[in-house]
């Protein structure tokens, strides 16, 4: 059972089911059918959803563990890129979901993969996201490796854990960088505030390392390399940000409508490398950038690339 505690940061009086649906990523109904289960409490005490969240509340919620378990599969197709009897790297298209969440079990990754791949999918990571080693946002393109096995994905979550596997992203940012390459060394925790994003802080952050090379810019723009020492959520919009040239389609971490022709930021996870946890052999992967990434950057004046 996850737990979640949330500090009302407010002086503005707000309706408990509100407060929660604005601050996690919970949907109002979810927020209330929790409170209706007595799941969750307020300042130490069973809430009821009519009650006023006001500033200094602690708020206290306990989700259970999912109760879907039936997942459809379904018959999505998936660029594969490589596969073998103990797991696969697909190269995923912006806007598909990697695995299940209420009020959103179909046509995500997750679906996809266990039509493709029947009942030989990890368990690790439990019935909503069986095979799923580590994620990349609905709106980021690219290579996500896949375990069939559960000694495949204990192999390969150690590499995670251990910064040794290598995940190469590029991103168009706005603004160009003085700097022709830099290190962005910063945690990243939840934010004290808007909790459904995360951000560069002290409180309640692990570490988060990024390194940066440029690849071209214009007088707008800059089309980045990006190197992830760590894999924290949302780690590369943050950071990116945080200095002071978030991704572009970004409306989340960067400026709103000023990326004309993007749906969501443009950012693609472009290579993997790591070894492989039952062979021990090392594997690397790349794949081209995809067509929306290559009409951005020539709709945005990068001219002189080979696009």
């Amino acid at each position: 059972m996850e737990k979640i505690e949330l500090v009302c940061e407010t002086n503005e009086l707000t309706r408990l089911d509100s407060f929660i649906s604005q601050n996690c990523e919970l949907s109002r109904s979810a927020a209330v059918a929790l409170i209706e289960k007595c799941a969750v409490t307020l300042n130490g005490n069973i809430a009821d959803k009519k009650q006023k969240v006001k500033f200094n509340d602690v708020i206290e919620i306990s989700i259970p563990e999912p109760e879907y378990a039936n997942i459809t599969p379904e018959d999505i197709p998936l660029d594969i890129v490589y596969e073998d009897e103990h797991l696969l790297v697909v190269n995923k298209p912006k806007g598909m979901v990697v695995h299940p969440a209420p009020g959103n079990y179909s046509g995500t990754l997750v679906n996809a993969l266990m039509y493709h791949c029947k009942d030989n999918l990890s368990a690790i990571n439990g019935v909503m996201r069986p095979g799923i080693v580590h994620r990349i946002d609905k709106n980021t393109s690219g290579l996500l490796m896949v375990a069939k096995s559960d000694a495949a994905h204990n192999g390969l979550a150690a590499q995670i854990k251990d910064h040794s596997f290598l995940r190469e992203y590029e991103a168009v940012v706005h603004y160009p960088l003085r700097a022709d390459s830099g290190k962005i060394d910063a945690p990243i925790g939840r934010h004290p505030v808007k909790r459904k994003q995360m951000a560069v802080t002290q409180k309640n952050s692990k570490e988060a390392v990024t390194y940066y090379s440029v690849i071209s810019r214009t007088d707008k723009f800059a089309h980045v390399r990006l190197k992830l020492e760590t894999g924290r959520t949302h780690q590369i919009r943050v950071h990116m940000a945080y200095i002071g040239h978030p991704v572009a389609g970004d409306d989340v971490y960067g400026p709103k409508n000023v990326a004309p022709g993007l749906d969501g930021q443009c950012l693609h996870a472009k290579k993997l490398g790591f070894v492989h946890p039952i062979t021990n052999e090392f594997l690397e992967f790349e794949t081209q950038l995809p067509d929306y990434f290559k009409q951005f950057l020539k709709k945005a004046g990068f001219e002189n690339e080979n696009i």
